[in-house]
């Protein structure tokens, strides 16, 4: 049987409106320590989401998604936060935050491959 490793996983949420705490699943970002492993799978269904709310500007929010995939892989377009080593950024990319990208609460499992776990959570959660 393979080895489990302890991961944490959060889903990545759109909040159009902060006010009315109503929310679309668009992601999930996994962090397993022990394989050296952060990443996150974003998909944005813009038909579900104008409908969910006709005023976001699209554009902007694909933007900031794929600021959370930079971050995730630290790359250097992702600026001081990317060069965190990768347990901070995944604090920070998971840390409360009042906007329209938000993580929900981290919660923790075992995987044997942490990829495969990410794209089940993602199936499960987002698609």
């Amino acid at each position: 049987m393979p080895e489990q490793h302890l991961f944490e996983y959060a889903v990545i949420r759109v909040v159009p409106r902060v006010e009315r705490e109503e929310f679309l699943n668009v992601g999930v970002i996994l962090y397993c320590a022990k394989l050296k492993f952060l990443r996150c799978i974003i998909t944005v269904d813009c038909e579900r989401l104008q409908a969910f709310c006709k005023q976001l500007d699209v554009d902007d929010l694909q933007q900031n998604l794929h600021a959370f995939e930079q971050i995730c892989l630290g790359s250097p377009q992702s600026g001081a936060i990317g060069k965190l080593d990768a347990a901070s950024r995944f604090r920070w990319l998971t840390a409360t935050r009042s906007t329209v990208v938000q993580a929900s609460k981290v919660h923790p499992g075992f995987c044997a491959d942490a990829l495969v776990t990410l794209q089940k959570l993602h199936a499960q959660l987002v698609l």
